[in-house]
């Protein structure tokens, strides 16, 4: 196996070297993507629900990009979610914006009681298409 190549999307430098983890690693042809979070430019969680998890789409977004992948490309989602029940309804609509058409990617939703502040995470693994 060849040595990780991470994926640092432009403005999220001082994440990397601050917490020493990569937004992504590009495994040949897998692009595994850290957990994203709707944070505001200081780092703070974004307070309103909806907003946060826009953010959080837009941060993966950029992550994607910065790759060479798009929604599209997606394989496997994960996402974390502090309150779901009270959530999904606005999450979903938010994820319908952004995933696009069938066929959709699988996707594993998880209830958990703490985000380090945060209300909604998402990590994806997706395959990162070929050079023309």
């Amino acid at each position: 196996m060849g040595k990780r190549d991470a994926i640092v999307p432009p403005g999220r430098q001082a994440l990397y070297d601050k917490h020493r983890y990569s937004a992504a690693i590009r495994s040949g042809d897998l692009l595994f993507v850290s957990g994203q979070v709707g944070s505001r430019e200081d780092g703070s969680p974004e307070p309103d629900y909806a907003a946060q998890v826009r953010q959080a789409f837009a941060r993966l977004d950029a992550v994607l990009r910065e790759a060479g992948c798009s929604f599209d490309d997606v394989v496997d989602v994960t996402t974390f979610h502090t309150d779901p029940e009270a959530q999904f309804e606005t999450m979903m609509a938010v994820r319908d914006t952004v995933i696009g058409a069938p066929p959709y990617p699988n996707w594993t939703a998880v209830g958990v009681t703490w985000l380090a502040g945060f209300d909604f995470e998402i990590k994806v693994i997706a395959r990162i298409p070929q050079a023309a």
